[in-house]
């Protein structure tokens, strides 16, 4: 399973041939974070941009947050907030990954 990024879900949505052409050659189940779907709405700049989006995200699989991901998100945050500018979101993502045992595909 391979868990894609928001900035690779963006990159997708821009019509990056690049980005698409890899993600296709994936050879594994593609999901993507339920924290993605969040910061890919927030970054929504009216309705008709929401619906392209739901249609989007409905393509692949969310992965949900559980007490779990909560857990290991913030033993990561407190290693790695100030000496790596982790932010929130980022470590969930991260956290998603590591507690799922899986990849991720992400140009961070």
């Amino acid at each position: 399973m391979i868990v894609l990024d928001t900035n690779v879900l963006i990159e997708i949505l821009k019509g990056n041939e690049e980005t698409i052409k890899t993600v296709h050659a994936f050879n594994e189940d593609l999901v993507i974070s339920s924290i993605s779907v969040m910061e890919l709405y927030y970054g929504a700049i009216n309705k008709a941009e929401t619906k392209k989006l739901e249609k989007f995200v409905s393509l692949f699989k969310v992965e949900h947050l559980n007490e779990n991901i909560s857990k290991k998100s913030t033993l990561l945050i407190k290693a790695y907030a100030k000496s790596h500018n982790l932010d929130i979101p980022d470590s969930l993502i991260a956290a998603t990954v590591l507690v799922r045992d899986c990849k991720i595909f992400t140009y961070a």
